[in-house]
This record gives C-alpha cells, sequence and structure tokens, in this order.
C-alpha cells in the first residue's frame, strides 16, 4: 500500500507536469506502465487510491480521467437526443450560456482565463473545421467551468453533450474558417470581458456569438421562442 501511495504522488505530479485539465483523458494505462516503471497491478492500485479520493475517474472502455466522476449520466443524454430537437438546443444555450459568462467574470481566476485564451487562439490556428469546432466546445466548457457553479456546470454538460449527439446537417464550404471568420473576433471580445469582470457585457458578446452562429447554421435566424 506504502507503494501505491509513493505512486499517487508521482501520478499527480506528472498530471500537473504536462498540464492536464479537469475532465482530460489520460494516457493509457499501459503507457503510464512505461512511463513511470510499474507493472500494472501496482499502477492499478494506485489508481484506485486516487479515484477515491477524486482524484480521477475511469470509465471501461474509455479510459482514466483528471478530476471527480460526473454527475452526468450519459444514458440520459442518449435518451434526451432523441426527444429533443435542434431548435430546442438552440433555445436552451441561449438561456444557460450568457449567464454562464456572467459569472465567470466574477469568479473566473487567472488560469481560467489563461485557459480561455489558449482555446479561442486554437480555434484561430485549426487547419480544418473539426480541430475547430474541439477548441470553440474547450473554450465554451472552460467558461462553464470558470462560473463556479457545479450545478450549472452539470446543466451545461448535459446540454453540451445532447447537442453533439445531434446530427445537425451542416454543410461546410471551405475546409477550414477562413483568416477573418467572425466567431474568432467574438471569442476573443467574450474571453475580455470576462478577464475585465465585466459580467453584463460578457453575456451581451455571448449572446451576439450565439446569434451569429446559429443564423448561419439554422439558415432561418434564432428561434428563441420554441
Amino acid at each position: 500500500m506504502a507503494q501505491a501511495k509513493e505512486l499517487v504522488s508521482i501520478i499527480r505530479q506528472l498530471i500537473a507536469e504536462k498540464g492536464y485539465k479537469l475532465s482530460d483523458r489520460l494516457p493509457p494505462e499501459r503507457e503510464l506502465c512505461k512511463t513511470l516503471g510499474v507493472s500494472r497491478h501496482i499502477l492499478r492500485n494506485a489508481l484506485i487510491e486516487m479515484e477515491k479520493s477524486g482524484l480521477i475517474w475511469r470509465h471501461v472502455g474509455r479510459g482514466t480521467f483528471v478530476g471527480p466522476r460526473p454527475i452526468l449520466n450519459l444514458d440520459d443524454v442518449l435518451f434526451l437526443r432523441d426527444l429533443v430537437t435542434p431548435a430546442q438546443v438552440v433555445t436552451v444555450r441561449f438561456t444557460i450560456e450568457p449567464e454562464l459568462s456572467r459569472l465567470a467574470a466574477s469568479h473566473a481566476k487567472r488560469s481560467d482565463c489563461d485557459r480561455m485564451k489558449q482555446c479561442a487562439d486554437r480555434c484561430r490556428e485549426a487547419e480544418d473545421w473539426r480541430t475547430y469546432e474541439a477548441w470553440d466546445n474547450n473554450l465554451h466548457h472552460a467558461i462553464a467551468r470558470a462560473a463556479r457553479n457545479q450545478l450549472f456546470l452539470y446543466f451545461f454538460e448535459t446540454l453540451n453533450s445532447v447537442r453533439r449527439s445531434i446530427v445537425w446537417g451542416q454543410a461546410r464550404e471551405t475546409r477550414k474558417p477562413e483568416e477573418g471568420y467572425v466567431s474568432f473576433r467574438q471569442h476573443d471580445d467574450i474571453v475580455a470581458a470576462i478577464a475585465e469582470g465585466d459580467g453584463d457585457r460578457a453575456a451581451r458578446c455571448m449572446i451576439r456569438h450565439l446569434e451569429t452562429v446559429y443564423a448561419d447554421v439554422l439558415r432561418k435566424g434564432v428561434p428563441r421562442d420554441t
């Protein structure tokens, strides 16, 4: 057991040095064993201790993730996916995300703002739409975490999971966002407002961003009252 406890400290140091964030997936066990120079049995004992402490959580077939196990029930997500429409998803985003931006402006730490800026920069550097969408998703999730409200975060994660499970039928006419893509500037505006602690401006910037995104995606404006 002492060996496992010593390994816990080493793994925690590895997580810090590599910059893994909440909900990031750690390397596979075989890779961790090679990196740390330990057997799988010893590694698993350490991971069990870490999971008990809420430092990580594990999902069979998916991997090991940083932080406590999320409350989100993936079966509920699949159930909701079959019930809701894209228009309903849009309406809920307009209800939740501006307020999350407002709260983030009051509670975000320097590290939160650095993470948001990193995500916004990666969106601008993306070489294809899939990479852009992944970093865009990371940005919105970083804002939600910075709000420091666990219940709001649960609602956001449920919404986000349902949103990403829906087929939107969006056709892309280019391989990647163009250099002057409007969302780049809008991301910067949201992050700047949060960093400056201006909640009202952060909420307005988020609304403007969502209006732009969904006026394009749905081709008929934003169904705010659906």
